[in-house]
């Protein structure tokens, strides 16, 4: 009976501790959400206001820009951009698996011929082959979606056919996001899961580098895993798991 007490003490012991350190992870997700907010929303300002001045030096020094000039204005204004994206970029990676919604039923075929209305892709065909319906959190969701297929057509050259399928795997949905483009050589296949990571000079193609990171982490936090099967020449494959039951 002894020994008894003393385990239920520990046991108890070991409860409270757990509570503390469960309130003050959720206090210190609280402050990183208020100051992710805070950050996002005080650096947008400024950027904004450079885009604006370098766009009203253009309009006022109309008829005396030297073609160099408005070049280089240009340039500052897609930089802006760029700054503006990356931070919005940030928010979301500092949200992603600690902010949930409510699960409602998506059809995912839907989903995706909303995306790429969104997306319009000038020089692409997306296809979709047996999507399924389920129940589980809308916005993760689209997210990975979206930074999957806009990956695909920013990649993919002129011309480029992607392709979004689905397979059953046990207790998951399996998501294939399959494009006929340059591919991605083996070398590089862990290098693009990192932040801030970009295989292309970013002047060349326009990217924050969060995007496949952001699905990586989205994806593990519902519990699944993220692959992509390529090699230069042969197109890529990119695949992710997503549960069944939300």
């Amino acid at each position: 009976m002894e020994r008894l007490r003393e385990s239920e003490a520990r046991a108890v012991e070991r409860a409270n501790a757990l509570a503390r350190t469960t309130a003050e992870l959720s206090r210190m997700n609280a402050e990183l959400d208020a100051f992710a907010y805070a950050a996002s929303h005080d650096l947008r300002a400024p950027l904004r206001g450079i885009a604006n001045l370098a766009q009203w030096i253009e309009e006022d020094l109309q008829g005396s820009l030297r073609e160099e000039t408005r070049e280089m204005l240009a340039l500052l204004r897609s930089r802006m951009h760029r700054m503006e994206a990356l931070i919005e970029g940030i928010l979301q990676y500092s949200r992603a698996g600690r902010v949930h919604e409510p699960p409602e039923l998506v059809n995912v075929d839907t989903m995706v011929a909303e995306l790429v209305d969104l997306l319009s892709p000038p020089a692409a065909t997306i296809e979709t082959r047996d999507l399924p319906v389920l129940v589980t959190e809308r916005v993760p969701l689209q997210q990975i979606l979206q930074n999957l297929i806009g990956n695909a057509v920013k990649h993919g050259g002129p011309g480029v056919t992607i392709t979004v399928s689905a397979d059953e795997a046990g207790p998951y949905w399996r998501f294939h996001v399959a494009d006929n483009g340059p591919g991605i050589p083996e070398e590089f296949h862990r290098r693009i899961w990192a932040i801030f990571q970009t295989l292309e000079p970013r002047d060349k193609v326009e990217g924050t580098g969060i995007g496949l990171s952001l699905v990586k982490k989205l994806v593990e936090s519902q519990g699944g895993s993220v692959a992509l099967h390529s090699r230069a020449g042969e197109g890529a494959v990119f695949t992710f798991t997503w549960p069944k039951n939300n």
